[in-house]
């Protein structure tokens, strides 16, 4: 060899072929070289075939071994069980059995004959290796706790050979069979069944696994679970594919000594019929729950009862007894006007706590009176009051329930009911969190509006009614309510399903079809120039900053604070700081209209969110010589105003506030309904019309809602319509909204 990679052959030079393994033998000719032992592999597998390729080659040798071209690479992993995990050694072997493994690069031989090397099919082993299982041949890993697990459930895809005493984690023969078991107690009305779920091992060592190992498995996306005596079974993916959700809601509702809540023995029962396995005895008295409420049986009403039921407040007695007599809570959810105070007094008795809005405290005594004139009533409120305990049922706030929480807390109840109860729709709140503390052995909740802004208010109303139902509350916000608001499919579902049993919502076009008609119209008002230059101003000040402010994911509070100075500049001019005006477009307007109506011989209610307006609108009132009433927050003889305004001879025109007068109030003697400032959840908006358009109303109600054009509140109207999937997602009516997000912001300012 002369120079690099040239060579003198006699009087001729040449190019050298590949010196990797010639170059130096070449150099020095004749040479003698000796290959150990354990270097027979790479001599035979590599080195004499590439001399082989280049020079005639003759092996005299009788203790070379023999070249098997058919042996392939492949990897074969090692496995050990461990006092701290699982021990694992990938290695990279050419046959099975292994002939020869890779040790750094070099073939190392340990039998038989000797593979053809084939490094390219190596390395494509060595990177599958890495990017499969995150692991280098020749390097010992040890895995432990849940990722051991997890490990061992990738293995089950790994094609590569195993060996050592843990291999059977891979290729277990075992096979987990599920098995529910009961006990039940009590002769009469609903049983009490301890439940217990266990997974028996059919094959390996026998024994069993606990449920909540398996399930937890299951959640986390697993195809294994450790056995209590060593090594892994697979799950049973399809059966907990089917059932699993519905084991785990039934564990999760089980007490400390595994007593399955009351609430969840109807999921209990469709597990039971689905398994084609008996259920506990005694399980059958719900069957009426859970296939429906017109299969309830007949109630028996109370003697005292100075009332005739219409067929669908009968269904809702029979509903609102089972429930009491099985021990278990609901939410009466009709339409407003329909009649859930006649029904509740239907099934109340002795030892009864009602907890309502303030202002609704004397309805809840007159309707007792009228309709269960036995019972006797005390009202728990002002300054000296005490618990009586010789009354029936004891008429109590929110505001003292939130002050006197553990005076009421300590007592225990034959039946508690909230009326109004989206008063805890925020189960944050202190009041909430009192209405929790409250023990008794009935729970009802009425309300017309379980769900005005969110899903979480109706989490909060069934947490106080049968606690457990919807499970906790950030599994909830994960598992409902999220994935819902995603569209994810299936889930709506699921969740009307679990709550049918227990929230019963009628609407008043499908039970009363006596009701006379009731119209909506959108009355549009054009604001004159100098409303629309203050309007066009307030937009102009406030419309690049929010903007910005909602779009950089600012807080909405400014935004709202803005909204609210538009609202109030589409209304009247007066609202707006700094500005003064006699009247507006739009109060010109409501005048123009009552006039009308009160001289065709109507009555009519105006509503507005800000009693400042309704301030603006009595001098107008006043001018056109139109009687009138008012009811706000600040009236003292809240009767006194209705029943006058019920009479003959009362005013015609009731002006109210929005959050005063939108519930509890019948006045029927009204058919024109006037919303002055319309928003964007028209729960509120329906409980103000609702006061005209209820059960004794014998006229069509005339509902219109004072929009003025090119404004805000014509985008608000635009954006009812967009929020009422969610009411009708979880209870199958559309009557309500969803929350207000920053996306519908930015669309009102745009």
């Amino acid at each position: 060899v002369v120079s690099a990679g040239v060579g003198l052959t006699r009087d001729s030079l040449a190019l050298l072929g590949e010196t990797q393994i010639a170059g130096t033998w070449l150099q020095n000719l004749p040479i003698t070289r000796s290959y150990p032992q354990n270097q027979l592999a790479e001599l035979s597998g590599k080195v004499i075939p590439e001399l082989a390729r280049r020079m005639p080659l003759e092996v005299k040798s009788k203790r070379l071994p023999r070249i098997d071209k058919r042996l392939e690479p492949r990897i074969l992993i090692e496995l050990n069980q461990v006092e701290s995990g699982l021990s694992v050694l990938p290695t990279l072997v050419y046959g099975s059995p292994p002939h020869a493994r890779i040790d750094n690069g070099k073939l190392v031989y340990l039998k038989g004959a000797v593979p053809l090397r084939d490094e390219a099919a190596e390395q494509r082993l060595v990177h599958h290796l890495r990017d499969t299982l995150q692991l280098v041949p020749g390097r010992r890993t040890t895995v432990s706790g849940p990722e051991m697990v997890r490990f061992a459930d990738k293995l089950r895809s790994w094609r590569g050979g195993l060996t050592g005493d843990a291999a059977r984690v891979v290729s277990p023969d075992a096979t987990l069979i599920p098995h529910l078991s009961f006990a039940s107690e009590g002769e009469a009305g609903v049983p009490a069944v301890r439940l217990q779920v266990g997974f028996e091992v059919e094959g390996g060592q026998g024994g069993s696994v606990d449920a909540a190992a398996v399930l937890k498995a299951w959640r986390e996306g697993l195809g294994l679970v450790p056995l209590d005596g060593g090594g892994w079974a697979p799950l049973p993916a399809a059966w907990l594919d089917q059932h699993g959700q519905k084991v785990a809601d039934l564990l999760a509702a089980r007490d400390a000594e595994g007593t399955v809540a009351t609430h969840a023995l109807p999921q209990l029962a469709e597990l039971c019929e689905t398994l084609e396995q008996p259920p506990p005895p005694g399980l059958d008295r719900l069957r009426p729950l859970v296939e429906g409420f017109e299969s309830l049986p007949k109630p028996q009403l109370p003697a005292d009862l100075d009332a005739a039921l219409r067929p669908y407040q009968l269904q809702g007695v029979a509903w609102l007894s089972f429930l009491k007599q099985a021990g278990l809570g609901g939410i009466l959810a009709d339409d407003m006007g329909l009649g859930k105070t006649l029904q509740t007094l239907c099934v109340l008795g002795s030892k009864t706590l009602i907890v309502t809005p303030t202002s609704v405290v004397p309805n809840w005594v007159a309707e007792v009176k009228r309709f269960r004139p036995s019972l006797k009533v005390g009202v728990y409120h002002g300054p000296g009051r005490t618990l009586d305990d010789d009354v029936d049922l004891t008429i109590t706030t929110y505001a003292i329930l939130r002050l006197d929480q553990e005076a009421l807390s300590e007592r225990t109840w034959d039946a508690v009911v909230l009326d109004e109860a989206q008063a805890i729709k925020n189960p944050d709140s202190q009041v909430a969190r009192a209405a929790f503390r409250l023990k008794a052995g009935f729970r009802l909740a009425l309300s017309g509006t379980p769900i005005e802004n969110r899903l979480e208010e109706l989490w909060s109303l069934m947490h106080f009614t049968n606690r457990g139902l919807l499970g906790g509350r950030r599994d909830f916000e994960e598992k409902v309510a999220r994935p819902l608001a995603d569209g994810q499919r299936g889930v709506a579902e699921a969740l009307r399903k679990k709550i049918r049993p227990f929230v019963l919502r009628r609407l008043k076009k499908e039970v009363a079809a006596e009701l006379p008609p009731r119209s909506d119209r959108v009355h549009h008002v054009v604001l004159d120039a100098r409303e629309r230059a203050v309007y066009d101003a307030v937009r102009a000040a406030t419309r690049t900053e929010v903007t910005t402010l909602l779009q950089g994911g600012g807080s909405v509070l400014k935004a709202l604070e803005a909204l609210l100075r538009l609202r109030q500049a589409a209304c009247h001019s007066a609202l707006v700081p700094g500005q003064q005006a006699k009247s507006s477009s739009k109060v010109e307007a409501l005048v123009d209209a009552l006039t009308t109506a009160v001289s065709e011989g109507h009555k009519a209610l105006v509503f507005s969110q800000w009693t400042s307006l309704l301030d603006l609108i009595e001098p107008a009132l006043n001018a056109a010589e139109i009687p009138f009433d008012r009811l706000d927050g600040s009236t003292a003889d809240r009767g006194g105003v209705v029943s006058r305004f019920q009479g003959d001879d009362g005013a015609p025109v009731l002006l109210m506030s929005l959050k005063a007068g939108g519930t509890g109030l019948n006045l029927t003697a009204a058919d024109h309904v006037f919303l002055m400032d319309p928003w964007w959840n028209p729960a509120a908006e329906a409980q103000a019309a609702d006061r005209a358009h209820r059960i004794g109303q014998e006229r069509p109600v005339m509902v219109y809602r004072m929009v003025s054009e090119g404004t805000v509140e014509e985008k608000i109207l635009n954006l009812q319509d967009k929020k009422r999937a969610l009411f009708e997602a979880a209870l199958g009516d559309a009557s309500q909204a969803t929350s207000l997000t920053r996306e519908d912001l930015l669309e009102l300012f745009d």
